[in-house]
């Protein structure tokens, strides 16, 4: 079967290892970011080429943006496409007092469908039968199955979550393992049936159709160190004239020809700056780049790998590109993390002042010593909080910590390509 799958919330690490699995790319929704058409026509595009689609949550079922609303959360999403809700529930430790939990689940909002529940981290076989018996008569939704406790199957994580794709990288034997674990523990054809039809939902917008021919080249930093991108981000490039080439900062020793922008995404450049420092050739082209006032956008790691230099954990400096005056350094805690609503406050490449554009912030580093250059950004927290101090932009080479959804300001994409060609064509 044709799989295709979707994340809610504005993770990076989780939709890379599906696209691993399923072999197409994992699309993101977000109930803040962007809004309920955005996320349906986004779900609707890409759902008519797989037989199965398959959206993982964010946090708990109904944890959103605060206490006293949905919003943002797993269930609201739920209900803008209109597809049933399968309940993991972590039962570890837990006997009857788990019927308990998915009888508050089930009753806490009428409107939400469930098309069954999994218990997750079992003792033993036995631990599971103690379980569907304690459903028995409190609940509507069926058990479809439990998982054993599996050490086997995990994950690292580090800082920012789990490790990526590109530094854990799945095997088809791994893939399938995990695809034995669920056949063993899960009722394949009871969970197929009570998914069995994907609503028909409206019509998707359709795609934007690229130009017969891409207009201008625009350099994508991807590799270990920068692999945090939303996939619609490059598909709105592309459509608005862009021809993307792909480039390691880590391994490759000159830029790809004939650019006229490059975007660096985030990523972890800390696990990897000695040897972007010790690219200086690679470096040096950054630079020179900026300083010839070539378009760059950068996000989080991008912008880090844009500033003087790079301290990291071990208090150990590491040269960047200097395209601008100040560096980073890594926390061995958390600086910042949340939504964010951006507003120019004058005219950038990704569009003139007073466009807004919506986005999400999440890192470990902080900028020494505060940033000289003024920021462009007007930021606004989802909590109303402002006075952020945001997007530094020097020549046309653009920075922030805050990695932006284009799908909130469809400008924003068209704008840096013609940014890209204004470069190319003065």
């Amino acid at each position: 079967m044709r799989v295709i799958s979707f994340k809610v919330g504005p993770d990076f690490i989780d939709p890379g290892h599906h696209t691993r699995i399923t072999g197409t790319a994992c699309r993101n929704l977000d109930g803040w970011m962007l809004s309920k058409s955005c996320n349906q026509n986004i779900f609707n595009r890409h759902r008519e080429f797989a037989d199965i689609a398959v959206v993982e949550g964010v946090m708990g079922l109904f944890d959103g943006y605060d206490g006293k609303s949905e919003a943002g959360s797993t269930a609201q999403m739920s209900k803008w496409l209109d597809l049933p809700v399968l309940l993991a529930v972590n039962a570890k430790s837990m006997a009857r007092s788990a019927a308990a939990v998915v009888y508050g689940f089930e009753k806490f909002d009428p409107g939400l469908r469930f098309g069954g529940v999994i218990f997750n981290q079992l003792g033993s076989s036995r631990h599971l039968t103690y379980l569907k018996d304690a459903l028995s008569g409190h609940v509507q939704m069926p058990c479809l199955g439990g998982l054993h406790k599996n050490a086997a199957i995990a994950i690292p994580e580090r800082h920012l979550g789990l490790v990526t794709l590109q530094d854990h990288p799945l095997s088809p034997d791994a893939i399938n393992q995990l695809a034995d674990f669920i056949e063993s523990s899960v009722d394949m054809d009871a969970l197929l049936a009570c998914f069995s039809e994907l609503p028909a939902g409206p019509e998707a917008a359709p795609s934007p159709i690229p130009p017969q021919s891409a207009r201008v080249r625009i350099g994508v930093a991807m590799d270990p160190a920068f692999c945090f991108y939303y996939p619609d981000n490059l598909d709105a490039l592309t459509a608005a004239g862009a021809e993307l080439v792909y480039f390691s900062p880590i391994s490759d020793t000159r830029l790809p020809e004939g650019l006229g922008g490059i975007y660096f995404g985030g990523g972890y450049p800390e696990l990897h700056a000695e040897r972007l420092a010790a690219n200086s050739q690679l470096r040096s082209q950054v630079l020179a780049s900026s300083l010839k006032g070539m378009p760059i956008y950068a996000e989080c790691g991008g912008l880090m790998y844009l500033c003087r230099e790079l301290t990291d954990l071990d208090g150990r400096i590491h040269p960047m590109t200097g395209c601008y005056s100040f560096s980073t350094r890594m926390l061995q805690r958390l600086k910042t993390l949340g939504y964010r609503e951006i507003t120019l406050k004058t005219d950038t490449i990704l569009g003139p002042a007073g466009q807004t554009v919506r986005g999400h912030e999440f890192h470990y580093s902080e900028i020494i010593p505060p940033a000289a250059v003024p920021g462009v950004y007007g930021v606004t927290s989802r909590f109303g909080e402002s006075g952020i101090e945001e997007g530094f932009q020097v020549n046309n080479t653009l920075g922030s910590y805050i990695h932006l959804h284009f799908g909130s300001q469809p400008n924003a994409a068209a704008a840096f390509v013609q940014s890209c060609l204004q470069h190319n064509h003065p």
